[in-house]
């Protein structure tokens, strides 16, 4: 399966949302690699082994993945108003998914060069 196929498969309330997802990550991650791990589309920067960034649809929500435990870290305050677990932000609401908060974090990867993942 590509990103193609996962978007096309998840249900149509949740694709506009997720293909905008997609965009930004494909915009803001130069560099990065684009494929599917774990059942879910993942960005690898370029001749790198992890993950830096996913997303998925799952079955309550939009999840977004920032395995950069740096960039979380400085965006601490603006992370504290979202549904967040270690790594992973949570959006029930299609609708309400802060795309201006996920472009600062795919930026902010970019930039922060090689380092390290949970």
């Amino acid at each position: 399966m590509d990103v193609a196929a996962y978007l096309e498969a998840a249900p149509e309330t949740r694709r506009p949302a997720l293909a905008r997802l997609r965009e930004l990550c494909v915009t803001e991650l130069e560099g990065f690699e684009e494929g599917i791990a774990y059942g879910m589309p993942v960005y690898v920067r370029a001749g790198g082994t992890e993950a830096e960034i996913a997303w998925a649809n799952q079955k309550q929500y939009i999840s977004f993945y920032l395995m950069r435990t740096d960039v979380r870290d400085a965006f601490t305050d603006r992370l504290a108003a979202h549904d967040m677990g270690k790594a992973c932000l949570r959006f029930r609401n299609p609708a309400k998914v802060d795309f201006d908060l996920i472009r600062d974090l795919l930026r902010a990867t970019a930039r922060a060069g090689r380092g390290g993942v949970c």
